[in-house]
């Protein structure tokens, strides 16, 4: 039986549930109104990240019905993100204290890797080793930093939905080159999910995605890629790889700001692509800019890690070490400038 027709339905729902959610933000005035830290200078609506929730949840219902998908990986996924989509609406509608939201992230990375089996045996330098207990908790710390770095990065139009994109669609070809087509659809259907969103997100963005939506897709990605590594050790490193401009831009800001002493849970405008957004004056460039590393660059690497023997830590580093020299150049983590108009 064929299953194509998931993707436009998917898509359809994601789009249509994008613009309810905008409509409905602009008539109870859900914006979010630019100020000091922001990185846009209209006044926009929030919460569109929900429809990504939504959508993506009802394509993971689809394919758990239509066989595709193990029952214990649909419980760590949808369980993980619901829960984390649940923490980011109720912050964008109020505030929940950061001790309690770091609280409630552990709780969902802790449900979502009871599921999904926790680390698998990973392969490092040519060696294998089970991390046992250790690895558990590594990999809890791995999922919260990844769903909070998304949200970190999620600071200009469009940038969160493409980097999400990509990867799945990068996952995918990884996927599908290494005969692994059984974890195809549900990257697949986040990345068509994201897609609807996109519509609507694409700069000039006519709504924001949230924290629920930018959460959500942080812990989904974290979970995809533990559920690959159980497939093939290579496969984690290839998700690593193709996540890399996110994770190399929010880690490489977070240690120069422990560095400097500032309080690293306040908002800012110090990462390297709202930097670059300022200098160009523009956010279109830069969610291009992205979009083109993620296929022209991290994508090969990964499939030559995943495919054509080249050593995992090896590719790593090759795939990391020009993202680091970007966020040098575009003074990630520095102390912000004057605000520029996008």
């Amino acid at each position: 039986m064929s299953y194509g027709w998931f993707i436009p339905v998917i898509v359809a729902v994601s789009f249509f549930l994008t613009w309810a959610l905008r409509r409905y933000a602009l008539s109870r005035s859900l914006m979010d109104i630019p100020n000091a830290r922001s990185s846009h200078s209209v006044p926009t609506p929030r919460g569109g990240g929900v429809a990504i929730v939504l959508a993506f949840t009802l394509a993971l219902g689809m394919l758990l019905f239509a066989g595709l998908m193990p029952s214990s990986a649909f419980f760590a996924i949808a369980g993980g993100g619901a829960l984390i989509a649940i923490i980011g609406f109720m912050d964008d509608h109020g505030h929940i204290a950061a001790r309690w939201r770091l609280l409630g992230h552990f709780a969902a990375s802790a449900w979502l890797l009871f599921w999904i089996g926790g680390l698998p045996v990973v392969e490092i330098g040519g060696g294998t080793f089970d991390l046992g207990w250790f690895g558990h908790l590594l990999a809890a710390f791995y999922l919260v930093w990844l769903l909070n770095l998304y949200n970190f990065m999620d600071g200009i139009d469009g940038i969160a939905s493409v980097e999400a994109i990509c990867v799945c669609l990068g996952a995918c070809l990884l996927y599908w080159a290494g005969n692994n087509t059984q974890l195809i659809w549900a990257p697949l259907l986040l990345a068509v999910s994201v897609a609807g969103f996109l519509f609507w997100n694409f700069p000039p963005a006519r709504i924001f995605m949230g924290d629920a939506g930018s959460g959500f897709l942080g812990i989904v990605l974290g979970g995809l890629s533990l559920q690959a590594a159980w497939v093939s050790a290579d496969l984690l490193w290839g998700w690593l790889i193709l996540l890399g401009v996110f994770i190399v831009d929010a880690t490489f800001t977070l240690f120069r700001r422990l560095l400097r002493g500032d309080k690293v849970y306040e908002a800012h405008r110090s990462h390297a692509y709202q930097f670059a957004s300022r200098q160009f004056g523009n956010h279109l460039p830069v969610t291009a800019a992205v979009g083109a590393i993620n296929l022209l660059w991290l994508l090969p690497i990964a499939l030559g890690v995943t495919q054509f023997g080249l050593n995992s830590s090896l590719g790593l580093i090759l795939a990391y070490a020009p993202l680091v020299l970007l966020a040098i150049k575009f003074r990630a983590g520095e102390l912000e400038g004057p605000s520029v108009k996008n």
